[in-house]
């Protein structure tokens, strides 16, 4: 049995979810309309590969402090319906499919919150995710983070991690992410995918001889 790891945002899904969740909260009244356009300048640092992604996080779950678990579970449930669900490449949920009919474990790592990415991986089928921990006390999110981000060379630690708790390798391993924030990801599996991919992991997959996939059709 290989490991198929995929990126999540602008990889399985034609968007970032957790951008796309702020939206969505702001267009319910849970956040103020004002966060949009700070975090629009985050993001553009992310995909300059700039970004100090303790500092997005602290900045968006602003709107989450105080919050129950399972009333932003619910919000998420609303969203991945509403949001999520009409973005998903269709390619995506084939090449999922496809590893799981060759009995691969597949497993999402992204640099999103676990409230969003968990539920997410299980519209998508997928048991196996990593992401952003998020600390609460009392079944109330805090606002903060917790554990190594799952970002740039932190995914890779994380993923070691896994494997080791796990009893997994990545001989054999696949990879798929869309940006170059995801090169050291991308350097340590066996078979490197690059999705819908930015300029800068484009030439870093051509110097590297990864597969460049073109994915645009949604179900």
């Amino acid at each position: 049995m290989a490991l198929a790891i995929f990126d999540l945002d602008d990889t399985l899904i034609n968007g970032d979810s957790a951008s796309l969740f702020l939206q969505f909260l702001v267009n319910h009244g849970l956040a103020d309309a004002s966060m949009l356009a700070k975090e629009a300048e985050l993001m553009q640092a992310y995909h300059q590969g700039l970004l100090q992604m303790e500092d997005y996080m602290s900045f968006t779950l602003q709107a989450l402090k105080g919050c129950s678990i399972d009333e932003v579970g619910q919000w998420v449930a609303d969203f991945i319906e509403q949001m999520i669900a009409p973005i998903v490449f269709a390619e995506a949920r084939q090449v999922i499919a496809k590893h799981h009919a060759q009995g691969d474990r597949v497993l999402i790592i992204s640099a999103t919150g676990d409230h969003i990415v968990g539920p997410i991986a299980r519209f998508l089928g997928v048991a196996d995710f990593l992401a952003i921990e998020l600390a609460s006390q009392a079944g109330l999110y805090t606002g903060q983070t917790e554990g190594v981000l799952t970002y740039q060379q932190g995914k890779v630690l994380r993923l070691q991690a896994w494997l080791q708790k796990e009893g997994e390798s990545l001989a054999d391993s696949s990879g798929y992410s869309d940006s170059k924030n995801d090169a050291p990801l991308l350097s340590v599996v066996s078979h490197a995918y690059a999705v819908n991919p930015d300029a800068a992991l484009r030439d870093f997959a051509i110097k590297r001889k990864f597969t460049i996939l073109l994915w645009c059709n949604f179900l």
